[in-house]
């Protein structure tokens, strides 16, 4: 049995609320009178070093709360989270030389500068050594893929080329963790994609960093990470590898292509209970259509369903499970803990 990598972030039992801030004529009727937001409840959990970790949620479940505190931005109102053993509050300052947020905001670029100026100005802020600053930086600008930008101001990068300089400045005073707060929210699918492929091969595995990534996107978690831990309202709801957290929680949803998505099989297949429901979806414009159904038992009865409906003429194109919306994994997660029956 292999060995766990040792753990290079540890959460244990964290919580924070924040004071709700009140409009002016609700102060002044109610001076002494304070209402609390919930942002964290117990959270506690361990990353291993050299994985990558993600933080699955909607907007408000918490996400940026834990990645301040483990910044060293925040302060827990109770527990204890650490970075490679060192507190983050007592050893706050040894935290920092370890642990980097990418922050994802173009404007914290100076746009009228190149991408080589802007390292080196950052590198000299981080207080690298001069006679080491030129080396540093064509070292990250090679590994980012930047290094034949040239003169090239960074306002004129497209929005990939500027995500990739911000994951270069946080790379400068070299982290054993980076913590990646929705790294690609504002770029297009192809360069998202293309900027995941880099996260996962460059920096993970080719650096060795520890990797938190935060997002509202579960296709981008399950695309990346080794586990996930699924956060709503303040709570993890689930946490585990994340292709055992894909079977766990879609095992019995699947999305058949077809021709003939309006043929009676489709009635059939529900009376002779091999599927529990089905959903028709719009043909596209080659007039394939969508049809998702709910197949309990597992990959043999997701079998019996396909040889049912080619046996009654239906015709199959592709068959495969299908991916939750963030909203019903979140559900369905949520029902898991509690021990309530889905939907």
């Amino acid at each position: 049995m292999a060995t766990a990598a040792p753990v290079a972030v540890s959460i244990n039992g964290v919580g924070k609320s924040f004071l709700v801030r009140r409009s002016f004529w609700d102060t002044v009727l109610h001076p002494f009178r304070r209402e609390w937001s919930r942002a964290l409840n117990e959270v506690s959990l361990d990353i291993h070093r050299g994985e990558f970790f993600g933080l699955l949620g909607p907007n408000g479940a918490g996400k940026t709360t834990l990645f301040k505190i483990l910044a060293t931005l925040v302060t827990a109102d109770h527990g204890t989270a650490s970075v490679e053993g060192f507190d983050v509050v007592s050893a706050a300052s040894r935290v920092r030389e370890l642990l980097t947020p990418v922050i994802a905001d173009e404007r914290s670029l100076r746009w009228r500068l190149t991408a080589k100026e802007n390292l080196r100005l950052y590198a000299t802020l981080y207080g690298l050594p001069s006679r080491e600053v030129k080396g540093r930086v064509d070292e990250i600008l090679n590994l980012v893929g930047l290094e034949d930008t040239g003169r090239k101001m960074v306002g004129r990068f497209s929005s990939g080329m500027k995500q990739r300089l911000l994951i270069g400045r946080a790379l400068i005073p070299k982290p054993r963790v980076l913590l990646l707060d929705e790294p690609t929210r504002s770029l297009d699918p192809v360069t998202a994609r293309t900027i995941r492929n880099f996260l996962r091969q460059e920096i993970c595995k080719r650096l060795g960093c520890t990797v938190l990534l935060a997002t509202h996107s579960a296709d981008e978690a399950f695309e990346l990470c080794d586990r996930v831990a699924i956060l709503n309202h303040g709570e993890i709801v689930a946490v585990g590898p994340t292709e055992q957290l894909v079977l766990s929680f879609s095992d019995d949803r699947y999305r058949l292509w077809t021709r003939t998505p309006h043929h009676a099989a489709f009635d059939d297949l529900l009376t002779a209970g091999i599927a529990s429901r089905t959903t028709l979806h719009e043909a596209d414009t080659d007039g394939w259509g969508l049809v998702d159904m709910d197949v309990p038992g597992g990959l043999d009865r997701a079998s019996d369903a396909v040889g049912f409906l080619v046996g009654r003429g239906v015709t199959v194109a592709r068959f495969e499970r299908a991916r939750l919306s963030l909203g019903e994994l979140i559900q369905r997660a949520v029902q898991k803990q509690t021990g309530g029956n889905r939907a």
